[in-house]
Order: structure tokens, then C-alpha cells, then sequence
């Protein structure tokens, strides 16, 4: 991988975001020359804190700016685009609706827009969710299930996806999309996500909370795997053509709800003495989502670096450093 990556231009936007930072890093350890599109200052982002914004390029803008987006990748000969920038928050979307699908939908056209105007391009990542799939009877997800996504969230990933799939069948953008499950890792520091906000319950003394019943399923996918698979995707799309315009889910495979992965979280971190404080208040969301990674492993050779316990464990080191700097600060 470093071999391909040595001095290539990349543009990631939402970099600041959890799996933006650790793609970042990456990145820069494999010896791209990164540019980074970032709105909004956040000095506590990983990407900021680990010292990386000193090694990569800046450019300071909103991802619906396409005169702007075209400037940086004509400027920085932009030649992998790594589109991530993203309102995530089911909740937001939920209040805010509008602000939603404004910056999901808005901003992947201009990217992909932009990356249409900009000859040096040669292949663009964007990323969707298994949240476009929407409520399906039938799990796992693979890559044939109808996107329908009905909720704010989910159908603005629903629209981002197919308005990439628009792009490659008119246009032949050089584009693949990907669709992971809820990314967890060092760094997240919307402390309302499940994993985070455990954690520091837990570091805390506190019973975490949990604002479904807690039988929800979701497919966990720890961010140091998604930004190797972004990574591996990327690199394939370069040496097969054939792969362009396609999908791809990423997923450990595993089917957790939402009660055992917090207990997870508290036997690695010695807090069985705790007790999640179950509230049942979760609405407009789906009962039970995962991911079949079977074309990912077949197509592309893929397969995740870290099992469940492995990423929790870096999790919780990483959020156990985190609190005792921001105690000790």
C-alpha cells in the first residue's frame, strides 16, 4: 500500500470526523500528500490533537462550495477524493431535517460535480451507510437490497448513494461507494453515540446510558478497519476499472444489540459493577440492521484487521488518555 501511496494527491473532506481523522493518519503514514477540506475549527478532533494538521495540506470551506472544491483539487492536482463530509447525528437529522439533507445530498453533488470538472481525478470514494438501505426484511444487507431509506438520515444516505451510482452511469465518474455500519473508535467525541458516552460513564463511575430498549442490532465497525478498507478500495479501483460505479459494504459481520456491547465496554474496562440505565426512549429509528461483507471479501480480497474485542480495547485505552489530559487540564 505504501508504494501506491507515496506522494499521491489526495482530498479528504471530513477530516475532522472520526473516520476522517483516522483515514487521515493513515494516510500520511503511507506517504500521500493529503489536502483536507475542513469547515468548521475543532480543537479536540484527533486530527487536530495528534498533530497531523501540521503534516497535511488545509483548506478552510464548506463542501457545498463547488467553485471552491474545484479550486483545490485543480490547485493541489487532486488525483483520489475521499468524500466523508457528512451530517451523522441521527438525532439532528431528525430536528433538523433540512440542515441534513442539505450538506449530505447538496455536498456530494458538488463534490462529485467538481470531480466531474477536474481532468486529474482517477477515482473518488464516496461514502454512504447501511443506513440507505432503510427497513428490509431480509438481513443481511448485501449489495443487491433496494435503497429506501425513510427517515431524514437514512434517505438523505439513500439520495448521496444514488446520486453517485447517476454520476458513473452518465458521466463514467471514476466513483465506488461504500457502506459500513456505526463506526466506533478513539476519537469520536459526540459523547450522545453509544460508545463514547459509555465509556465515560463508566470512567466515571456513572451507569451508561442507553436510549433504546436495548435490543437494537447494529453492525459495530471499528475505524481503524474502515480506514484501511477505504484505503484497499481505493487502491483496487486504481488496477481494475471494472470495479467503478460499484458498491461495497464493510462489516465485522457480527449481529450485537445495543445491551451486550455495552456490557462489552464495561467487562473491558473492569465496570461490571455498573448497570446500563436502559430508557426506551429511541424513536425514528430501525430495530435491526447488518451488513453481509461477502462481495468485499470475494471482489476486493478484504477482511477486517481487529475483532470486536481488539477495537474495543483500543477504543477504551484511547478514551481513558483522553479523560485523564482533559482531568488533568
Amino acid at each position: 500500500m505504501k508504494t501506491f501511496w507515496l506522494d499521491r494527491p489526495v482530498l479528504v473532506t471530513g477530516a475532522t470526523g472520526l473516520l476522517g481523522s483516522w483515514l487521515t493518519k493513515y494516510l500520511v503514514d503511507a506517504g500521500a500528500d493529503v489536502t483536507a477540506l475542513v469547515r468548521d475549527w475543532v480543537p479536540r478532533s484527533e486530527l487536530v490533537t495528534s498533530g497531523l494538521l501540521h503534516k497535511i495540506n488545509t483548506v478552510r470551506g464548506d463542501v457545498r462550495d463547488q467553485t471552491l472544491l474545484e479550486r483545490t483539487m485543480g490547485e493541489y492536482e487532486i488525483d483520489t477524493v475521499f468524500h466523508l463530509a457528512a451530517q451523522t447525528i441521527v438525532g439532528v437529522a431528525n430536528r433538523n431535517p433540512v440542515s441534513t439533507f442539505d450538506v449530505n445530498i447538496g455536498g456530494t453533488v458538488a463534490v462529485l460535480e467538481s470531480c466531474r470538472r477536474s481532468p486529474l481525478v482517477r477515482q473518488i470514494v464516496v461514502a454512504s451507510s447501511d443506513k440507505a438501505y432503510g427497513d428490509q426484511e431480509k438481513l443481511p444487507y448485501d449489495e443487491t437490497t433496494p435503497l429506501q431509506g425513510r427517515h431524514p438520515y437514512d434517505a438523505s444516505k439513500s439520495c448521496t448513494d444514488l446520486v453517485t451510482q447517476s454520476y458513473w452511469t452518465t458521466f463514467q465518474t471514476p466513483v465506488c461507494v461504500t457502506r459500513c455500519g456505526n463506526f466506533y473508535g478513539g476519537g469520536d467525541l459526540n459523547w450522545n453515540r453509544l460508545v463514547p458516552g459509555t465509556v465515560r460513564s463508566a470512567s466515571r463511575g456513572q451507569n451508561p446510558v442507553i436510549r433504546s430498549d436495548g435490543t437494537y442490532i447494529r453492525d459495530y465497525f471499528y475505524v481503524e478497519d474502515g480506514a484501511i478498507a477505504y484505503m484497499a478500495l481505493a487502491e483496487a479501483m486504481a488496477g481494475n476499472r471494472d470495479l467503478l460505479g460499484e458498491a461495497f459494504n464493510f462489516s465485522n459481520e457480527l449481529q450485537i444489540n445495543v445491551l451486550d456491547l455495552v456490557n462489552n465496554i464495561l467487562q473491558v474496562m473492569d465496570r461490571t459493577d455498573l448497570k446500563p440505565d436502559v430508557r426506551d426512549e429511541a424513536d425514528s429509528e430501525i430495530k435491526n440492521q447488518y451488513l453481509s461483507a461477502a462481495k468485499a471479501r470475494s471482489v476486493l480480497g478484504w477482511e477486517p484487521h481487529f475483532s470486536l474485542e481488539d477495537g474495543l480495547r483500543r477504543t477504551v485505552a484511547w478514551y481513558q488518555e483522553y479523560l485523564a489530559a482533559e482531568d488533568r487540564s
